[in-house]
């Protein structure tokens, strides 16, 4: 039988539990978390955080939504329409986040980094990103992190290519059948849509050690200089590239408590949310408070203060 809110506490007033002790945390009917396309990180992390969350929050109808991930998932906080939404970094500080109204973002914490791969077959002529001039390039789908970081990186560089906005998985298909030359991927390692090729598919993936220290120096802060490690993917050795941290944002509106569980399941069920994904097995306390020019949210922000006490 289902016990009232109003039953529990009458009761604990009659116990003598002082009135001002703490309630437990709201029950919003629904959870929207914005997550991202077919064959990317965030697709499949995003799902396993909303099943973690449905757990915490039984008499909520919690939701993943597929989306083309971060810009999107940015429009979509911004406009009220999902609660939660993944985002790498570097669009984020680019739009006015607004957090002291009803349609601010604020950072639930800080996840895992997000690497550019630019994937070409094993017997292409290209072999620097510059040879890509002129060729059909994925861009990843429209108002991904994808397309903004690669629109980007090639404006930077005067690189003009025939952009194909699609999701990663698509990508990879029509890099096997010829439709496409290239593709590039902003997120977590080992991507799936790419990580299935190299066994029936050779592929290359393009070093990128000046561009990334270039597109660090214009735009500081969001991009950092890496190796993909040659364990990602089967076959192939170490590449240079760069970073893009990745974070869980909330509606600044979203009720403080329930941020404060959210932020709770983040980081104390991180291995069953990362499972599979090595580089999102990266979710950490010590980390998760560092998201940059975003703010935290302040359920986020006491949560990750009881945990310091």
């Amino acid at each position: 039988m289902r016990v009232s809110r109003r039953s529990v506490l009458l009761a604990a007033l009659a116990a003598g539990v002082p009135a001002c002790a703490p309630a437990d945390p709201p029950t919003p009917a629904e959870l929207v978390l914005a997550t991202g396309p077919d064959g990317a990180v965030f697709r499949e992390i995003g799902g396993a955080l909303a099943r973690a969350l449905a757990d915490r929050f039984p008499d909520t109808r919690v939701v993943a939504r597929h989306t083309a991930a971060s810009v999107e998932n940015v429009r979509l906080l911004r406009e009220g329409r999902v609660h939660l939404g993944l985002s790498s970094l570097d669009p984020i500080v680019d739009v006015p986040l607004g957090d002291a109204h009803p349609d601010g973002i604020s950072a639930v914490g800080r996840l895992y980094d997000s690497f550019l791969q630019v994937v070409v077959p094993a017997g292409s002529p290209v072999t620097r990103l510059v040879d890509l001039a002129g060729r059909r390039v994925s861009f990843g789908p429209r108002e991904s992190g994808t397309e903004f970081t690669a629109t980007r990186l090639l404006d930077l560089l005067g690189l003009r290519v025939d952009a194909r906005r699609m999701a990663h998985a698509e990508a990879a298909r029509q890099l096997v059948d010829g439709s496409i030359e290239a593709l590039l991927a902003l997120t977590g390692i080992p991507t799936p849509a790419i990580g299935g090729l190299p066994a029936t598919f050779p592929i290359r993936l393009l070093d990128l050690p000046d561009e990334a220290v270039r597109l660090a120096e214009t735009h500081p802060g969001p991009y950092v200089p890496v190796t993909i490690p040659a364990t990602t993917y089967r076959g192939l050795g170490p590449c240079r590239t760069f970073a893009v941290p990745n974070l869980l944002l909330a509606r600044t509106a979203l009720d403080a408590s329930v941020v404060e569980v959210v932020t709770r399941t983040v980081f104390t069920e991180s291995a069953r949310i990362a499972a599979g994904h090595p580089e999102a097995g990266r979710i950490n306390v010590r980390t998760g408070i560092a998201t940059g020019l975003v703010p935290l949210h302040p359920g986020a922000a006491r949560w990750f203060r009881s945990v310091k006490r």
